[in-house]
């Protein structure tokens, strides 16, 4: 709102020039805009865990909560040792709770997966972009004992 409708530039800017958004993204956000609907995300590939994790930040950004629980729905299905901890961490960074315990879920369900979680690349940047969040894991791993 305060992008087109305050004393910004953009409100009186005859084009506005979306920067930090893929092009593919942000038609995507458009078209949820006009149809309610999310086409991009029906789809059984790799690529719709990245599209959804896109949609979910420009959803943040914009004020579009249906979105983000879409999204969240999508990513919340495609959790797994290699992508939970990347997901935990946009969870917290997007203020997306039904996510992030889902992530949490994830991660304690057993040792096993505790163990594998810890040794990925995301969970070393989850350590370093969202120190915050391992408390909540150390937190519900002491209410499962």
């Amino acid at each position: 709102m305060a992008e087109f409708f305050a004393h910004m530039r953009e409100a009186s800017a005859q084009r506005i020039m979306i920067e930090d958004m893929e092009a593919a993204v942000f038609k995507a956000m458009l078209h949820f805009i006009y149809t309610d609907t999310v086409p991009e995300l029906d789809l059984e590939l790799e690529a719709v865990e990245t599209m959804a994790q896109h949609l979910l930040v420009a959803g943040d950004r914009y004020g579009l909560d249906r979105l983000k629980v879409i999204c969240e729905g999508t990513l919340s299905g495609g959790i797994n040792i290699d992508t939970v901890a990347t997901t935990l961490a946009l969870a917290e960074q997007h203020n997306c709770s039904h996510l992030k315990a889902k992530c949490v879920e994830f991660i304690i369900s057993t040792p096993a997966i505790l163990d594998a979680v810890v040794a990925t690349e995301g969970y070393k940047h989850l350590e370093t972009s969202c120190p915050a969040v391992l408390t909540s894991i150390v937190l519900s791993m002491r209410g499962r004992n």
